[in-house]
């Protein structure tokens, strides 16, 4: 069985751990530069705030105290991040990171009454260790593990955890009642397709023959179909629809301790993560990079740290994403440890054909930009024709600027010992 595990309102609840005084409140969570809104809670989404929204048009309601905006604070997002799994990581066989706040987690060998005990102990759990409130999903694929999170998220009466089984009443009256448009992988352009064969919910997707899907669609859809059926069939990178996230990463032939070596291994995660940027014409705010040591190895010290450097402004620019990724390694290196494991992930992606420009950008800025642009695809064209590897880029320059503007920036409670709660006696 797989289960996804999803944090509620993600941004906005890890503020809400040290700022209680937000529960309850309208809060939204603002893009590099105090841009637009990136993240909401579900009292600023009752108010009619969209996604996007940029942060002047709301000033009239911040004057009114309606809402509360906020600064990016993606160092702590990203402590939170790795919290969370480090719990997920003690109920499960395996944790396999989704997004910053959604992950899947196997759980093998569980019977159904089990199961669904060990699913609330662990949304209870997470809770109580982090102050993070999840939804727990748990089903013998993935993508019926997303629709069980999706459940658990919308039916109050699952209380935040929904485990499904293959062919039991309770997973076929979810699918008769799942709009195609509400499965995981399944667009816009695909239900309308689906529509003019007379396959409307995610019932009728799952009684179609697989064979027939892939001969008449694509591949993808097969194995939505037969994941609907319950026969795994998706990987974490299957879906055809733009990734929330992206992540590569791989165990290393031999534990190390080289700085490196390690550093060789980030360059070509952040460089091949660059890569599938481009190719879903996505930019990326963020870069979170992780290490980890073998946890089977009671032996050796175990530190499986983990970052996030949030960038100057979205891009899909290798060097200042290597650049990004050099800096977040030299932040969480320590020579005292063994690494089994690296990965880098892009997250908060946005379309690049949407990217919200600043008003300061100047002829210069726009130029530098048109010639990256041009020095991506040069670099994409030659790897592709001549082999991936053919071009790569070495060690970004030091010495870049990073300062952002983050005027309502909570601080960084969990990793930085300046900016630490203060408590008070009374």
């Amino acid at each position: 069985m797989i289960g996804l595990v999803d944090c509620n309102n993600f941004y906005v609840s890890c503020e809400r751990v040290f700022q209680p005084r937000l529960n309850g409140r309208a809060v939204g969570v603002l893009s590099n530069n105090d841009g637009c809104v990136i993240a909401r809670s579900a009292e600023i989404k009752q108010l009619g705030v969209e996604m996007g929204t940029p942060a002047f048009q709301l000033q009239h309601l911040i004057r009114r105290g309606q809402i509360h905006l906020l600064s990016s604070n993606y160092e702590l997002y990203g402590d939170m991040s790795s919290r969370v799994q480090a719990i997920l990581e003690e109920f499960s066989a395996g944790v396999e990171p989704y997004s910053i706040d959604e992950m899947f987690v196997r759980f093998d060998g569980f019977a159904p009454g089990p199961l669904l005990e060990h699913a609330r102990a662990l949304h209870h759990q997470v809770r109580q260790f982090t102050g993070i409130p999840v939804c727990v999903g748990v089903a013998p694929t993935r993508t019926l593990a997303k629709l069980a999170n999706r459940a658990a998220k919308k039916i109050p009466g699952y209380q935040g955890v929904c485990v499904l089984h293959p062919g039991s009443p309770e997973t076929c009256g979810l699918l008769q009642r799942t709009a195609l448009g509400d499965i995981w992988g399944v667009g816009r352009r695909l239900v309308e397709k689906l529509a003019l064969r007379d396959v409307r919910t995610a019932w009728d997707l799952a009684q179609q023959d697989h064979k027939t899907i892939k001969r008449r669609f694509s591949t993808t859809l097969e194995r939505t179909v037969l994941e609907l059926q319950g026969s795994a069939a998706i990987d974490m990178n299957d879906s055809d629809a733009p990734r929330q996230r992206i992540m590569t990463s791989r165990s290393f032939g031999k534990l190390t301790g080289d700085l490196a070596e390690i550093g060789e291994a980030i360059r070509q995660h952040a460089q091949r993560s660059a890569e599938k940027l481009r190719q879903q014409d996505s930019l990326t705010r963020a870069v979170y990079v992780f290490l980890k040591t073998n946890p089977h190895r009671p032996d050796l010290r175990q530190y499986s740290p983990s970052v996030v450097i949030e960038l100057e402004r979205p891009t899909d620019d290798s060097r200042e994403i290597l650049h990004a990724a050099s800096r977040a390694l030299q932040a969480i290196y320590q020579p005292r440890y063994r690494f089994m494991k690296a990965g880098v992930m892009l997250i908060d992606l946005i379309d690049a054909n949407r990217q919200q420009l600043s008003l300061l950008d100047s002829a210069q800025s726009e130029a530098e930009r048109e010639r990256s642009a041009r020095l991506m695809a040069a670099m994409d064209e030659l790897n592709q024709k001549m082999g991936r590897g053919t071009v790569t880029l070495g060690r970004p320059s030091p010495g870049a600027a990073w300062h952002l503007r983050c005027a309502n920036r909570t601080p960084r409670w969990t990793t930085r010992w300046s900016e630490l709660a203060n408590v008070k006696a009374r």
